[in-house]
């Protein structure tokens, strides 16, 4: 038995949830999210709680992804998710321009990235001990996967070196430094 599958999902009042055979549709303050089912898992609301359940062994590896992507959509349409990227190095940075992110990476050339539709973004300057550290990118949004997706994204327009940690890094993960050379 799948323990993430039988956990019940908690709706709050605010939260309006429409089950069909292969799609759940989550509206809250937020905004709207559509969940696709896999085949053989199915959904039943009851007062307030969201159950998932599986028609037999076969689907019991889908059975938590389907629950998980559920209790997200319900997470992202009250509260919603957000994720911190930082800029690290000398002249590294980046600009935000209307619905799009201008970087300046170290190359011959700035790179804007277009932010798709549902992902807000806003660049600020935090307290950090990082050295080098330049800016950070606050990316928020209701649905986790294109949050997720954006940012890493951004993290592959110019990967943390192993060395120095320049680059654009995420800013709840610690990086660990190789060591230079040490002079002999």
């Amino acid at each position: 038995m799948s323990r993430v599958g039988k956990k019940a999902i908690e709706v709050p009042k605010d939260v309006k949830v429409t089950v069909t055979d292969s799609v759940i549709e989550v509206q809250g303050p937020k905004g709207q999210l559509t969940t696709k089912i896999p085949a053989g898992i199915t959904f039943k609301l009851d007062e307030g709680t969201l159950i998932a359940e599986r028609s037999d062994d076969h689907d019991a590896a889908l059975h938590g992804l389907a629950r998980a992507l559920v209790a997200n959509a319900v997470t992202g349409v009250t509260k919603g998710f957000t994720q911190e990227l930082d800029i690290v190095g000398v002249g590294y940075k980046a600009e935000l321009r209307g619905r799009s992110i201008v970087f300046a990476l170290g190359y011959s050339h700035a790179i804007e990235f277009v932010l798709p539709e549902g992902v807000t973004a806003r660049v600020e300057k935090l307290q950090r001990t990082i050295q080098q550290y330049q800016t950070s990118i606050i990316l928020g949004s209701i649905d986790k996967h294109l949050l997720g997706q954006v940012a890493a994204n951004m993290h592959k327009l110019r990967k943390p070196d192993a060395y120095k940690g320049k680059g654009v890094r995420y800013a709840n993960r610690p990086l660990k430094l190789k060591p230079g050379k040490t002079g002999k």
